[in-house]
């Protein structure tokens, strides 16, 4: 029994098996193999290494986005005189990742809670205009009454009513193709504890005084005008200003810390998202009610504004790469395993396509049965 278990752990130990191979002289099934081999080591250097990177860990930024516009509008709407400024046209506050500039509106003055008749919903008789409801488009709850000079519903509402169904052509406020925005960007990179701004090396406050974005020309330049970012996005600014749209700016990080940081820098993208391009879209534009409110004479009143303005929406997109130990030799890995592709197929046509595979078969497997292994046996002990 001792000796059984020390030959036991002598052949563990001690001995090293190996799978018998058999070399194949065919210039067919040697092709294919071969083909099949460049084709993997194309793969795994072309796809995984060079496209896809596959020898470097990946992260995405965390980031904060801080606006400011500049510029003044001014507007004379039947003998009225306005000068609109920064405080009068940016929705919300400035600072937002996302606001909204006027570039167009329809106001009405002096309202005040009243009764007054409806613009549309045409009646006959008070039996039209149910006491207490009120109508999806309309302005205020329904007294009952059938205003027999307009033909329209009384209403309980802000007085006069909006009438909104002329919409100022051209826009009031066109001078918005010359506001400018500011854009201040930070993104970390959590896994590289690495943070850019799009401040990036060589702007100063001297350079933003007198930089202005353009794409090729000056495409780190943080400061953008309003006209430019419509026209990049593909639309008319003023046919955009008319009714209103979105507008996507995409900051985009793809950064490689492979090599200095100085070279992470951003690059700007502007995307239409909806507008009037096309005519048969059911809802077209961009627009909002906002209202002042004030007292006069002890009397509460507001000065209602249907706005159309054109809504930016800043989009910061990130990805960082650098070099890593563990995908790189996953990626290795997974390539030498994919080789074996190549001898399964191999196998194949050798064992059951090619003409000689009876040959082929007898010299790649080795066949044993009970009764020889037993003779054997027999004659080593006598």
């Amino acid at each position: 029994m001792k000796n059984q278990i020390t030959s036991a752990l002598s052949d563990f130990f001690f001995e090293y098996e190996t799978p018998r191979q058999v070399l194949v002289r065919n210039k067919r099934v040697g092709l294919v193999c071969r083909f099949i081999q460049m084709g993997v080591l194309v793969y795994i250097i072309g796809w995984v290494f060079i496209y896809e990177k596959g020898y470097q860990s990946t992260d995405t930024a965390v980031s904060s986005v801080f606006t400011k516009m500049k510029g003044v509008g001014y507007t004379n709407v039947s003998g009225r005189e306005t000068v609109w400024d920064v405080a009068d046209y940016v929705f919300p506050s400035q600072g937002d990742s996302s606001f909204v500039v006027m570039t167009n509106f329809i106001i009405t003055e002096g309202q005040k809670m009243g009764k007054c008749p409806e613009l549309t919903g045409k009646c006959t008789s008070n039996d039209d205009c149910t006491e207490g409801s009120y109508k999806r488009t309309g302005h205020g709850h329904m007294t009952g009454v059938c205003v027999n000079t307009t033909k329209t519903c009384e209403v309980l509402a802000w007085c006069p009513v909006e009438n909104d169904t002329i919409i100022p052509k051209p826009p009031l406020l066109t001078s918005a193709e010359n506001y400018t925005l500011f854009i201040k960007n930070s993104v970390t990179f959590p896994l590289f504890d690495v943070t850019r701004s799009n401040l990036v090396e060589g702007i100063d406050g001297a350079y933003l005084k007198k930089c202005l974005h353009h794409p090729k020309n000056d495409p780190l330049c943080p400061i953008f005008k309003l006209g430019d970012i419509v026209k990049h996005s593909g639309f008319s600014f003023e046919d955009l200003a008319q009714e209103g749209g979105a507008i996507g700016i995409v900051i985009d990080w793809t950064c490689n810390f492979d090599v200095d940081v100085k070279h992470c820098k951003p690059q700007y993208n502007f995307h239409g998202l909806y507008g009037n391009k096309d005519s048969t879209n059911a809802s077209l534009g961009y627009n909002f009610r906002y209202a002042k409110h004030y007292m006069e004479n002890n009397e509460a009143k507001r000065t209602l504004l249907k706005v159309f303005g054109i809504r930016f929406d800043i989009i910061v997109q990130s990805l960082a790469r650098k070099f890593d130990i563990i995908p790189t030799l996953t990626a290795i890995g997974s390539g030498v395993g994919i080789f074996g592709v190549a001898t399964v197929v191999c196998d194949l046509v050798l064992l059951y396509l090619l003409p000689k595979r009876k040959f082929y078969k007898n010299m790649k497997f080795k066949y044993t049965d009970t009764h020889t292994q037993l003779s054997v046996l027999l004659s080593l002990i006598t």
